[in-house]
């Protein structure tokens, strides 16, 4: 099975078949989860001891399993936060698994290793940081958040022990509109949490974190040692006021984190840029090209305005890993939780050497645009009210007179119409409906035309169904 014989190149020729009519789809297919027992009784066993061969193996992923998938990039996907990968980018994703690179050593993946580095030098080029930063893409914004806060606590334990000191526990400050990954973080290190009151819009200040590590206890404050922000929370895209937090961290010789996975995609666009002010003096950044920088799953930028800091708590020692500790290697997994590292960087960078950079810049921007409109267009409607004016692409709004219930029902029609996919949420005890714009192809028609199915009480998928 590892030999390139005429059965590989049928199959090959089918995969590639049909990654081409995936791409060519306009828009590309919506789709719908199945239950257990559907999949069951359409797919059957596919683990044989014989194997169903290519054709059939194919055959059921395109026919069955696919379609129990939704479509991430289709234009109407405004839940959580989409994805809208370039064809270029897809295309280079099928290169680089059929590359067999291992993308954690500068020994073992020069070339790869190199075009990713170009990749986040732009990044960083975009966020302000010095030319001696540097990163490392990873899986997605949890994986990155826990290795900042790795290298934050390993930085800030040398620095106690060079005068004798050992706080009781560590912790780390964020606002109450942090990303539910923080929570994640705190666990896996062990570490507290200190949650620092937002102010009306969101936002966590640079008041109100001073305030509250004031308030705090002498010796937990002397464990904190690391301030999060956040450059648009998942919930409303809201950006944390993070020149008064850098200085407020500065003060208290803390580590700034800007946890901006996805909104500082946004730094790309001219007209968001000011709502950023501060984030080049972060000491690191994550920024997942996978949500709003046009990259396929998974990959999230991880990037220090000191690597070595980094490096110093993510090396991994070994006696057969010692032959990668050239001068000047930069080694990845170097900088970041784990060892073994697919060049997940590669895609966006193949994207971004083939369109060039300001073509990013006109889809970041049209996305913003298209945002802005459909507040436009919900406060045009009198059944409808914004939640808040949108800072950068997320709009979250109510229709009047609706419960829960009706907005899970308007949710369930609507994906199993196979017009959209918007999932409510929920806002200090309020259900809420909320778009996320990431896709330059998802145009103010179609939010006008998901807006107008609100117009009446929806009727329940299953209810219809059953009728």
């Amino acid at each position: 099975m590892h030999r390139y014989d005429d059965q590989t190149a049928e199959l090959a020729r089918a995969v590639l078949a049909y990654a081409q009519q995936r791409m060519r789809f306009d828009p590309a297919p919506l789709d719908a989860p199945r239950s257990p027992a559907e999949l069951a009784a359409a797919v059957g066993e596919t683990v044989t001891p014989d194997g169903l061969g290519g054709a059939e193996a194919l055959r059921l992923y395109d026919e069955v399993l696919a379609r129990a998938c939704i479509s991430t990039d289709h234009p109407r996907y405004l839940s959580f936060i989409p994805a809208a990968p370039t064809r270029a980018a897809v295309l280079f994703d099928l290169v680089v698994g059929a590359s067999s690179i291992y993308g954690g050593s500068w020994l073992e993946g020069a070339g790869a290793v190199y075009a990713e580095n170009q990749a986040l030098r732009w990044l960083m080029d975009l966020a302000g940081l010095p030319a001696s930063a540097g990163g490392v893409f990873v899986p997605g914004g949890t994986v990155g958040n826990l290795s900042a806060l790795v290298a934050a606590r390993h930085a800030a334990r040398a620095r106690c022990a060079a005068v004798g000191i050992e706080p009781r526990r560590w912790s780390f400050a964020c606002g109450q509109e942090a990303h539910s990954s923080l929570v994640e973080a705190a666990r896996v290190m062990d570490v507290d949490i200190v949650k620092a009151p937002a102010d009306e819009r969101g936002r966590l200040t640079g008041l109100a974190l001073a305030a509250t590590l004031d308030e705090l206890p002498a010796d937990r404050r002397a464990g904190v040692f690391a301030v999060v922000a956040t450059a648009g929370t998942t919930q409303f895209g809201v950006v944390d006021d993070l020149r008064g937090l850098a200085g407020v961290a500065r003060a208290h010789a803390l580590w700034l984190h800007v946890d901006g996975a996805y909104g500082l995609a946004a730094l790309a666009a001219p007209s968001a840029r000011p709502r950023f002010d501060g984030v080049e003096l972060s000491d690191s950044l994550i920024v997942d090209p996978h949500k709003w920088l046009f990259a396929p799953f998974d990959a999230c930028a991880l990037i220090y305005r000191d690597p070595a800091l980094a490096r110093a708590a993510h090396t991994q020692q070994a006696g057969y890993l010692e032959v990668l500790d050239a001068p000047d290697a930069w080694n990845p997994a170097d900088y970041a939780v784990g060892l073994t590292r697919r060049a997940r960087g590669l895609p966006f960078w193949f994207s971004l050497a083939v369109h060039g950079t300001r073509a990013y810049t006109d889809a970041v921007e049209q996305a913003l645009a298209t945002a802005a409109a459909c507040a436009d267009q919900i406060r045009d409607v009198p059944y409808l009210e914004l939640v808040g004016e949108p800072e950068l692409s997320v709009v979250v709004f109510r229709r009047l007179g609706w419960s829960a219930r009706d907005y899970h029902a308007w949710s369930e029609r609507l994906l199993s119409d196979g017009f959209a996919f918007v999932t409510p949420t929920v806002h200090r005890g309020e259900t809420l409906a909320r778009f996320a714009i990431v896709s330059p192809l998802t145009t103010p028609k179609d939010t006008a035309e998901i807006l107008e199915t609100m117009r009446a009480d929806p009727v329940p998928a299953s209810a219809s169904m059953r009728a």
